[in-house]
């Protein structure tokens, strides 16, 4: 593994992003690879394409919102890892990571996978007749963060292209900064591009008006310089059609996501947040205090009905054995599908079963289907960040 993994605290040349919750938050380090920069992005409002809009009528991405994940999707689009400087010899088992989640969420949806061209078939043998391989240029796997994310309302579907600038320029990104406006494109789905920088995985909702986020990974130099929490919240107020945000601390460069949500919290529904928590013995560093923040801050929150909300911790694994310092080891970045929960397994069966069960029963009537992805979670990833999905929508393709 290469020092640009995703929990890895990351150094370019001299410098060393040595930060703190949220306190610190300074800009990543620079690669010499194209990308999508902050000062590319609108300043203003949602820029949508193709669509007009009349003189004194609202941005069209108003008319948007974006729906639960529990909603039922047409499909899962995932991406084929690409660059071999990114994850040295653990290529080949990240790949059947990818291949192995891809087989299982087909089990209960349709899945496209993007690879570049001359990797598709590869993808293909290694996936299957039941996943649908897509020529499509990427570098790596995270689809929750360069694909778009898609809204809904009236008009239909759309997608957000949020900018993706490889999590503020720390890893090579000229494909992945342009697979949101390529995949739309070849769907035929409306874009909106954002007038902020950041990622799908630094986003979470509960599909009647709130969202959750972290400060750490949006209010930061590195991808928003210059835009204060207040301007980015109404832009999330506007992009995905929420009325309530609730925002945590963090974690600032200590990992090339700088703390995303979907590694923290998740709802389960609305009223209902699941927690990501330290397990018995876990020492007290910044992740277990950012856990600790998060928990304070929903101990009085309320959501856009009202509702003050019920917690539910969702404990870490048990590990028996050293997996390295960048392991994202939680169960939290599960991925609802439709009628099923795709979730990780990490080998400790009291831990695996005992998570298995939390989540059947925050999701009745969803099968949980568990997958092991110890390739991927070497990496500091998950299920969720190697996935997006396509909510239903009439008319949508």
């Amino acid at each position: 593994m290469t020092d640009l993994s995703r929990r890895t605290l990351l150094r370019s040349g001299s410098a060393v992003a040595a930060l703190a919750l949220l306190e610190g938050c300074s800009s990543g380090a620079a690669d010499d690879a194209p990308s999508a920069s902050p000062s590319a992005a609108p300043s203003t409002a949602p820029s949508v394409t193709p669509a007009s809009t009349p003189a004194g009528s609202p941005s069209p991405a108003a008319a948007f919102a974006m729906p639960a994940e529990s909603t039922p999707h047409v499909r899962t689009f995932m991406a084929w890892p690409a660059l071999e400087e990114v994850w040295g010899d653990q290529l080949p088992a990240v790949r059947q990571d990818i291949a192995r989640v891809a087989q299982t969420i087909a089990r209960f949806e349709p899945v496209v996978l993007m690879a570049r061209p001359e990797q598709s078939a590869q993808a293909r043998q290694l996936c299957g007749a039941t996943v649908e391989v897509i020529d499509l240029a990427v570098d790596d796997l995270w689809a929750r963060d360069t694909g778009p994310t898609f809204v809904t309302g009236p008009g239909g579907i759309a997608g957000v292209d949020l900018n993706f600038n490889g999590w503020g320029n720390k890893q090579a990104h000229g494909n992945d900064s342009r697979v949101a406006a390529n995949l739309l494109e070849r769907y035929g789905i409306r874009r909106v591009q954002a007038p902020i920088t950041g990622e799908g995985g630094g986003i979470e909702v509960d599909g009647e008006g709130t969202l959750m986020a972290t400060e750490s990974s949006w209010v930061n130099p590195n991808r928003n310089p210059g835009k204060t929490r207040d301007q980015i919240e109404a832009a999330f107020k506007e992009l995905f059609g929420v009325q309530q945000v609730i925002w945590f601390a963090g974690v600032a460069g200590q990992d090339i996501t700088d703390c995303h949500i979907d590694a923290l919290a998740r709802f389960a529904e609305p009223g209902v947040v699941v927690i990501h928590r330290p397990g018995p013995g876990a020492p007290a560093d910044i992740w277990s205090k950012a856990s600790d923040q998060a928990l304070e801050v929903l101990k009085t929150a309320t959501d856009a009905k009202g509702r003050k909300l019920r917690v539910v911790e969702l404990t870490e694994p048990e590990l028996t054995e050293d997996r390295g310092k960048d392991f994202l080891a939680t169960y939290l970045n599960y991925y609802v599908v439709n009628g099923g929960l795709i979730m990780p397994r990490f080998g400790d069966k009291a831990s695996d079963d005992r998570a298995a069960g939390v989540l059947a029963e925050l999701h009745p009537g969803r099968t949980v289907a568990p997958v092991e992805i110890n390739a991927i979670a070497a990496g500091g990833g998950g299920i969720h960040c190697s996935t997006q999905q396509q909510p239903s929508s009439p008319g949508a393709p």
